[in-house]
């Protein structure tokens, strides 16, 4: 089995873990290859042993199993990079909620037992993907979580005409709005005021950012709806946030947005469920 090994930068508290990990990796008979900003923090800040032939760049991976290893933004990295290639993610919590990740780093040898012992499903999350009329180049089209359309730092509020299926819905008026998936609905869409969806619903919200109107509320559309919007601004710019990455785009310009044919592929515990979940990680109910 070739494994994969994402990370972030900032788990010096984990570093006996993380060669624990590397370790049992080697010993059920993986192959590793790193990738390569992590391979250097890997190497020469946690000392952790691997070879230099071990690294590739991210766009070159590829393999049987990814391990996220982080949070949730590191998750979300993973997800948009191996998505294409059908390469299912494991998510590792070094982070502070790690929602998306099912495993925590103190639990490294019952994680890698389970891996080589086949005792876990793979589930399927929906994916965006964004275009747009103005020319402007996004390498990575896709988003596990949302798709966020914001103001720049200003006063002034954005306009968002908005169409569903070629249809004329309506026109928001504030900070911006997000197009959340079922996964991303406990993220920013939470954080605005949007419902939570369980993560296997065939549905996108759309959820307005600081609205200037009391009538404004999240929507729930079934998920193969294209949404269309266009903004117009008192300023030249409007901000497009993928997951986290930001993009700038002219005024007056519009992106369309719709279900991927692309899925992730999520690695879960047999014993996953998503009540359980929202106990453990949010708190919900208590």
């Amino acid at each position: 089995m070739k494994i994969l090994l994402f990370g972030n930068e900032y788990q010096q508290l984990y570093a006996t873990e993380l060669r624990s990990l590397v370790g049992l990796l080697r010993g059920s008979g993986a192959i590793i290859e790193v990738e390569r900003s992590f391979y250097q923090y890997l190497r020469y800040v946690l000392d952790v042993s691997i070879d230099r032939d071990e690294s590739r760049r991210a766009c070159d991976m590829q393999g049987d199993v990814a391990l996220s290893i982080g949070g949730d933004g590191t998750f979300l990295r993973t997800a948009r990079v191996v998505a294409r290639k059908e390469i299912p993610i494991l998510g590792i919590n070094t982070g502070h909620l790690g929602y998306l990740a099912d495993a925590n780093v103190t639990e490294v040898e019952r994680v890698v037992d389970d891996l080589f012992g086949g005792r876990y499903k793979i589930g399927r999350r929906t994916m965006l993907e964004i275009s747009n009329n103005c020319n402007v180049d996004i390498e990575n089209t896709l988003a596990l979580n949302e798709i966020a359309i914001l103001r720049q730092d200003t006063c002034s509020m954005l306009g968002m005409r908005t169409w569903v299926n070629g249809i004329d819905l309506t026109t928001y008026r504030g900070d911006g709005l997000v197009i959340s998936t079922p996964t991303g609905s406990t993220a920013y869409n939470l954080s605005v005021g949007g419902p939570l969806l369980e993560p296997t619903a065939h549905v996108i919200v759309l959820s307005p950012i600081s609205a200037h109107s009391l009538t404004m509320r999240p929507l729930v559309l079934r998920d193969d709806s294209v949404v269309e919007i266009e903004t117009t601004s008192r300023t030249q710019q409007y901000l497009v946030s993928l997951d986290g990455e930001v993009h700038s785009f002219p005024a007056g310009s519009a992106v369309t947005v719709r279900k991927s044919d692309i899925f992730v592929k999520v690695i879960e515990p047999f014993n996953h469920n998503f009540a359980d979940t929202l106990r453990r990680k949010l708190m919900w109910g208590q």
